[in-house]
């Protein structure tokens, strides 16, 4: 059977992604000493289960939000590093592959600054389950970062931030090499969709050098990054390098709920409000269409050569 550029163009723009994911940080989870916040948690956890069964805001048609893909958790899962309580309650709640945990959706975490070698000596397990059953695609050498396809879009998990090296429990440990690696690797031409996930701010750069900020920048430039998810500075929304950002928020008061297909990035957030359930932070950005190289990319991809 012979393609002609016209059909291949046809079959790539077909080739359209509807995915939908939670994201949230900052569980903190504490052991014993806090139960009401651990139980705030888990109350989170329960309304995520249940978003199969809410609507989205009038405001995108009343439509059922579906079923998510998965959960991504921006660091901070834990007050204290090192406290083995602690990550079991996390571990309890969010589980890993949906069957596990109270969370019934994959569960795709990082570490942040309140989280330290242990935390991420569970996550390198986790990582290496995540690739044998298949819910990921790619982990760094050293086990801690990865990534991963929902249809077309691409997901990077950076945990703390993306850099190279740092002093003590701040060290990226390479995560920067990482994603450069990835998105050559993953990415590379095609224009796909990426969506990038750390703990750290693009706003206040306290917590990371301007100069490893930029660097970021200049690394990702050269690609379709449709949105960067992050903790540790609280609650919102913005754009940074015309980008849009969503900085999650505390899991013990809400989650946001993100849609991408190949019409839209749409996302809110959804918070406990006394008794019940509310939607905040309500945002939808039109997608603008691939360009004919970008759809035979897309099209081509599934057959290039493993990397």
């Amino acid at each position: 059977m012979r393609w002609t550029l016209a059909a291949l163009i046809i079959a790539a723009q077909a080739w359209a992604a509807d995915v939908t994911f939670l994201v949230t940080s900052d569980s903190q989870y504490l052991a014993g000493t806090n139960e009401e916040h651990n139980a705030r948690n888990q109350v989170t956890v329960r309304e995520m289960n249940a978003i199969t069964d809410r609507l989205w805001p009038a405001k995108f048609g009343a439509e059922a939000v579906g079923r998510p893909r998965g959960v991504v958790v921006v660091g901070d899962l834990v007050e204290h590093a090192g406290r083995d309580g602690e990550w079991k309650r996390f571990v309890a709640d969010f589980g890993l592959d949906g069957t596990d945990g109270v969370l019934k959706y994959p569960s795709f975490e990082g570490w942040g600054n309140h989280d330290g070698a242990a935390e991420q000596a569970e996550i390198m397990k986790r990582n290496a389950v995540r690739l044998k059953k298949k819910l990921i695609q790619h982990v760094s050498e050293n086990g801690l970062h990865y990534s991963w396809d929902w249809d077309e879009v691409h997901f990077v998990q950076l945990n703390i931030y993306p850099g190279h090296h740092a002093d003590g429990h701040n060290n990226p440990l390479l995560s920067l090499d990482f994603l450069k690696t990835d998105l050559a690797a993953s990415v590379g031409r095609t224009g796909r969709p990426v969506v990038l996930l750390h703990h750290y701010d693009l706003q206040n750069f306290k917590w990371w050098t301007a100069d490893e900020v930029r660097t970021y920048r200049d690394a990702i430039k050269p690609y379709n990054v449709l949105l960067i998810c992050h903790g540790h500075t609280g609650l919102g929304v913005y754009t940074w390098e015309n980008y849009d950002v969503i900085n999650t928020g505390q899991t013990e008061n809400g989650f946001f709920v993100v849609q991408i297909t190949d019409r839209h990035l749409r996302f809110a957030y959804r918070a406990k409000h006394q008794d019940n359930w509310r939607w905040h932070l309500i945002q939808e950005t039109k997608r603008r269409e691939a360009s004919w190289w970008e759809s035979v990319s897309m099209l081509l991809y599934p057959f290039r050569p493993p990397c």
